[in-house]
């Protein structure tokens, strides 16, 4: 059973940071896509960020242009896990945060339609 559980979330402030961690189980994820996902209260769930199957050039990563300069997305494939490092928070960061794995898909998708996997979400609140 494929299981991709998330943590990290938590209360952050403005112009802080907060990194978030996401770890699969049931298959292996090294030769898949992985992204983060965030939806807040009332609103779709948008893209934020996916990075690629390990290369020799290094995996290529994608950025929502709301986090591009801020968030950094890396993955550990040893540990079938990706991470979200988010710096200079802001209060519109706050969202529920999802991370998913591309499997049928390939490319660094940025709508959830494209991901197979998803998580239970975690929360970050970010205060101004």
């Amino acid at each position: 059973q494929v299981q991709l559980v998330e943590s990290g979330g938590g209360l952050g402030q403005a112009g802080g940071s907060l990194r978030l961690s996401c770890a699969g189980s049931g298959r292996t994820f090294a030769s898949r896509t992985m992204g983060w996902f965030r939806q807040a209260p009332g609103k779709e769930r948008t893209f934020v960020a996916a990075i690629a199957a390990i290369s020799w050039s290094g995996p290529a990563t994608r950025y929502a242009d709301s986090v591009k300069g801020r968030f950094t997305i890396s993955r550990d494939n040893a540990k079938n896990t990706v991470h979200l490092q988010m710096n200079s928070l802001k209060p519109e960061d706050t969202a529920l945060y999802y991370c998913a794995v591309q499997v049928s898909a390939l490319g660094l998708g940025v709508e959830p339609g494209k991901y197979d996997y998803w998580g239970q979400g975690t929360q970050v609140t970010v205060s101004s």
